[in-house]
């Protein structure tokens, strides 16, 4: 925007100021202070538990490999809008989109056992009789005549304390047959008067995928009246072990006229029934009120890390939920003994390191693996060199990793952002070659037909001819999703990829290779069609393909052209060029964000501009603020010398985060959404996923103080300040880190890591700051970009 067109500018943002003011962005004088008591108080687990968020409000501890929570029908696990509890399973995980997890879900019961199936046996319940908090749940079950049901965790084990009536048929039922996905096969044995063993083989996310198998063990507190198991509708009292591939489970029997209480630990592992065994001995101990005391203090440290002050209390409820859900994955896949089962089926050991398993890479390596980075190095580290590990054991790297198996689920090269992400943060040291050599192997291979991966399905397409083709109705020759089903948004994240390798090949000395990737990473130009000034697919014969409108455009994986144009994070000034200057890309910039709506009313723009649904990907011209393609795109005006229209976007898109069921953005894809809330919250943004870059936008909080790990971070600790941030003063006027001029509209990963203080000054009008020829991020993987960057001590 020329700066004389500022003063229109003012009385449009006047409006937006007005709009927000009293919302979640607006901070009385009176709440500048953070209030005291504990965080944990602050988060609230039903958020995203309606409109398809898929999160589950149930127990957890950080990155635990259990996670307690009812099961009420939904797809995904829970939604607030069912009144029925089919069970507590022990595994879910955070907004993922398609069924998965829900293993061994455990319901109490009263009475004779009739029917096997949970969605007939389930048990009613009201939201005027649940709450939840980090690390613990609990619901009375109007069913049965009244059931108090109690959940907690510990890292491999799930704690339930059930109150029943007086009765000498209180149950609790085991159901190993059925779950969120399909199960294959399943054993049950009733190994003693106070324990029962299960196996569960199960398979399926989203399409068809390898099986794999979770060994369980429950331990009660108090021996069983009477038990039996289950084989479809046929119920044996007595048994004590039984097979099957159906509807299949066990239960045990209480008299609760004298005692009420039944306790029972479930224990996890991904090995086999002694690594369950071992987990239940090492975590099992002590009583249920102990074990809930242990997950909230693990849940207050964890939040304690991020210290906001300012903000009204439901931007600081939604703010510390979505960090608490960012915190939610990866998970622990090892037992306490370290072993754990490999992608090759065999059985490994963890030496000096947790193994971490669950990986929705396509999603969070673009905004939660790099604020676990910066808030949980450590297992950062570690989870990094699980995947390193996936790809020795397996022969290659992962691309959706469920539990022991491939999924191949989304598309592109997610794994390699991810792990140069790692390399940048300084999570990799002792491991660069290793690292650089299954990235290598990853970037310039395809997996053979015998291998589940299908890794970069079209390579060998994208190396011949510099991009990836869109063939419709070609035959899967595997699970999972396909590259050549959206050739358009492969090639641009192959590029991508590439760009990011060529910078990591340049800094450990491998020049050939850097020289290499960083052409490579120009290949987004060889699906640019001049005639349309868009991003297209091209078929087998590269010839554009699809219709030419960019908003009806096909071969972009959830998304359109119009999406996707800004998914050059590596050389946005190309981009920019190719669209015909800084101009014309603002002007279009503007028209994708409804940018004069947007300043006429934020929150509105957002919900009915932007926002069709939470599956609803295609056949749109405006940003998706639900869905990972445009998670970057608001911090593209930064890059055409506007950065306050960066701020105006991203605040609009907060406004979509509320302290409510329905106060998610999408399904949260393991903490992707939640990070992208917690870090545009702070004001420090990761614009280049895979590169040490982090674009700034006004922090909505007057002050934020992380507590930063010194193995990594040496100063400690980064302290963020913006006095007086408010929805009227929204604009940065200067910002100043360790009392220095910034005027570059980002920070690199080596400024964050010795600086202390990062200080905003901001106004009611957008200023100067950051619109110098070069305060925006420079293009990363090049040959010139990566040679500025090497050297660096990590």
């Amino acid at each position: 925007m020329p700066w004389l067109s500022r003063t229109r500018l003012r009385a449009a943002g006047a409006v937006l100021a007005a709009a927000l003011i009293g919302g979640a962005f607006a901070v009385p004088a009176a709440q500048a202070e953070s209030p005291g008591g504990p965080l944990t108080d602050l988060v609230n687990p039903f958020i995203g538990s309606r409109n398809d968020g898929n999160t589950y409000p149930g127990a957890a501890v950080p990155f635990g490999m259990v996670q307690l929570s009812p099961d009420t029908g939904h797809a995904t696990g829970y939604s607030y809008d069912d009144d029925h509890i089919r069970g507590f399973g022990a595994v879910h995980l955070s907004g993922v989109g398609c069924g998965l997890g829900g293993d061994l879900p455990v319901l109490p019961t009263t009475g004779d056992i009739t029917e096997t199936d949970y969605a007939k046996y389930a048990a009613g319940y009201g939201h005027d009789d649940e709450s939840a908090r980090p690390g613990y749940y609990r619901v009375g079950l109007t069913s049965y005549g009244g059931i108090t049901a109690e959940l907690t965790a510990t890292a491999r084990t799930g704690r339930q304390r059930y109150t029943f009536p007086a009765t000498d048929k209180a149950n609790v039922l085991l159901n190993a047959g059925q779950s969120l996905h399909r199960t294959v096969s399943t054993r049950v044995e009733v190994l003693d008067s106070r324990t029962i063993r299960t196996a569960i083989t199960g398979r399926g996310f989203c399409q068809d995928t390898e099986p794999y198998t979770v060994y369980t063990i429950t331990r009660f507190d108090r021996p069983f009246a009477s038990y039996g198991t289950w084989d479809g509708d046929k119920v044996t009292a007595g048994s004590t072990e039984s097979t099957a591939t159906g509807r299949h489970g066990a239960y045990a029997r209480f008299d609760t006229r004298k005692d009420r209480t039944v306790e029972a630990t479930t224990a996890l592992s991904y090995v086999d029934a002694a690594g369950a065994a071992a987990n239940l001995r090492a975590e099992g101990g002590g009583s249920f009120d102990r074990a809930r005391a242990a997950a909230d203090a693990a849940w207050e440290r964890r939040l304690g890390l991020v210290r906001a002050q300012g903000g009204d209390t439901t931007l600081r409820r939604t703010f510390y939920s979505s960090l608490y859900r960012s915190f939610l994955a990866p998970n622990i896949g090892s037992d306490v003994d370290g072993r754990y089962t490999g992608w090759d089926r065999r059985t490994h050991r963890a030496k000096g390191f947790t193994y971490y398993q669950n990986w929705s890479l396509w999603d969070t390596y673009r905004t939660q693996a790099q604020l676990l980075a910066l808030l949980a190095p450590q297992e950062s580290r570690d989870m990094a060199l699980s995947v390193l590990r996936i790809g020795k054991e397996s022969g290659w790297l992962p691309k959706w990793g469920y539990g022991t198996v491939e999924t191949n689920i989304m598309t592109g090269d997610p794994v390699t952002p991810f792990l140069t992400n790692a390399y940048q943060q300084g999570l990799l040291r002792g491991h660069e070659e290793e690292a650089y050599a299954a990235l290598k192997k990853n970037a310039d291979g395809v997996p053979p037909a015998g291998s589940p991966a299908l890794g970069r399905e079209a390579n060998a397409q994208y190396l011949k001819d510099g991009f990836a083709p869109y063939i419709k109705g070609r035959p899967h020759t595997k699970p999972g999703d396909s590259d050549f089903d959206h050739g358009a948004s492969a090639t641009l994240e192959y590029a991508l990829s590439d760009a990011m390798l060529a910078q990591m090949a340049r800094d450990l000395g491998h020049g050939g290779d850097a020289d290499r990737y960083a052409a490579r990473a120009q290949n987004y130009r060889k699906i640019f069609d001049g005639s349309t000034g868009f991003f297209r697919a091209r078929d087998a014969m590269g010839i554009f393909t699809g219709p030419a409108d960019p908003a009806k455009s096909e071969g972009f994986h959830e998304g359109t052209s119009w999406q996707y144009q800004w998914l050059v994070p590596q050389d946005l000034p190309g981009v920019l060029r190719l669209i015909g200057g800084k101009a014309k890309a603002e002007e279009r910039l503007d028209a994708f964000f409804a940018y004069r709506k947007l300043l006429q009313d934020p929150e509105k723009t957002a919900r009915e501009v932007w926002v069709n649904g939470p599956y609803d990907y295609y056949n749109a011209d405006k940003y998706n603020p639900q869905n990972e393609p445009d998670l970057i795109a608001p911090y593209t005006y930064l890059s055409t010398g506007h950065p306050w229209k960066t701020t105006d976007v991203v605040h609009a898109a907060l406004t979509l985060f509320t302290d409510a069921p329905t106060g998610m953005t999408g399904n949260d894809d393991l903490g992707t959404m939640s990070a992208w809330m917690v870090l545009s919250s702070i004001g420090v943004f990761p614009v280049q996923p895979g590169a040490g870059t982090w674009g700034l936008s006004t922090p909505v909080f007057d002050r934020v103080e992380l507590t930063l790990d010194r193995r990594y971070y040496p100063a400690g600790h980064l302290t963020v300040t913006a006095p007086g941030t408010s929805a009227a003063h929204r604009y940065v006027q200067s910002v100043r880190l360790d009392g220095a001029c910034h005027d570059r509209t980002y920070l690199t990963t080596d400024e964050l890591r010795s600086s202390r203080e990062l200080a905003f000054t901001v106004g009611t009008e957008p200023s100067g700051w950051g619109t110098g020829d070069h305060a925006a991020p420079p293009p990363v993987g090049t040959s010139s970009a990566a040679q500025q960057q090497s050297g660096r001590q990590r």
